[in-house]
């Protein structure tokens, strides 16, 4: 196998990540904005990664109000998908257009090599889960989108999350109801989005039957609940979405304070990361490898002579 590429195939890491949504511990699944990102998360001993619509538009310079398009979330996915052995969850905002549109999506996503995605019951453009002046469509229309989800996975280890936006726009109550509806549409997953305290992380563990997803990402509506909190809740999963862009753009921007006014990184050289450290992350001792086997191949020489007859 080439250096680089996860060891595992996808139907493997959809098992894996069916396996632990039902092993009753909290699978963490920090976000990851690139494939380097991906493989540190992986070395690091976490259960999955999470691609987040909204870094992925961060990412582009583009805020996320549904701007990026099928291929430009599918592309990153599968560029994540391909470097670790965890079961990747991506975020498929509503679908990306109308039910046959999610339909396409779920093949697309499948063919990335992803593991599950999450659709959301928001309006088309939406925007950020924690923003106000959110809008969610009809239940009925929403329904629709999961039942378009269902039928197009070919792979029924794929899972495939509902995300309902409802908490911010008809209260806790209508966003339970809505829930309980998409459990038995099809959805293996359930997100509830924005809620704004452990009672009600709490009410919607008591009123949905099937795993939930617990979102802690910064400086939104939910309180950021740590994991023995989560874990104690009942929450199966949680995603840390935009965490890692964060952190680093923190940094990035640090440093090219220092640049402009001190005129030299020197002082922020003990805080990067070393070259060696990056090398093994991407195995460059592994490709060196495979370059020194080609350097020293050495093509057989076929015998000259008359052909032989076999005789």
């Amino acid at each position: 196998m080439p250096p680089g590429l996860a060891r595992t195939t996808p139907t493997e890491r959809r098992a894996a990540l069916r396996e632990g949504l039902a092993s009753g511990r909290l699978l963490r699944f920090p976000g990851a904005f690139s494939p380097l990102v991906a493989r540190t998360i992986t070395e690091y001993g976490f259960d999955g990664v999470y691609v987040s619509g909204a870094v992925v538009a961060a990412d582009l310079a583009l805020p996320d109000i549904g701007l990026t398009t099928l291929t430009e979330v599918a592309g990153r996915g599968q560029q994540i998908a391909r470097v670790t052995d965890l079961p990747v969850l991506i975020d498929a905002d509503t679908g990306f257009g109308e039910p046959a549109n999610v339909s396409r999506s779920i093949t697309i996503f499948e063919e990335a090599g992803l593991a599950g995605c999450h659709l959301e019951d928001q309006v088309n453009p939406k925007r950020c889960g924690h923003l106000d002046h959110k809008q969610v469509v009809s239940s009925s229309d929403m329904l629709q989108r999961i039942r378009a989800a269902v039928l197009a996975r070919r792979d029924p280890g794929f899972v495939i999350c509902a995300r309902t936006d409802a908490r911010a726009v008809e209260g806790l109550d209508a966003a339970i109801e809505r829930a309980r509806a998409y459990v038995d549409a099809g959805a293996d997953l359930i997100f509830p989005e924005a809620l704004q305290d452990e009672r009600e992380f709490a009410a919607f563990r008591e009123a949905v039957d099937v795993p939930l997803l617990a979102n802690m990402t910064e400086f939104g509506r939910s309180p950021l609940l740590d994991v023995a909190t989560l874990t104690d809740l009942g929450y199966n999963a949680v995603i840390w979405p935009v965490t890692t862009l964060r952190a680093a753009m923190g940094t990035v921007e640090e440093t090219l304070g220092a640049l402009r006014d001190k005129g030299t990184q020197r002082d922020l050289v003990d805080r990067m990361q070393t070259r060696a450290r990056l090398y093994e992350l991407i195995d460059y001792d592994a490709y060196r490898a495979v370059d020194q086997d080609l350097v020293d191949f050495e093509i057989p020489v076929r015998p000259t002579g008359p052909a032989t007859t076999g005789e």
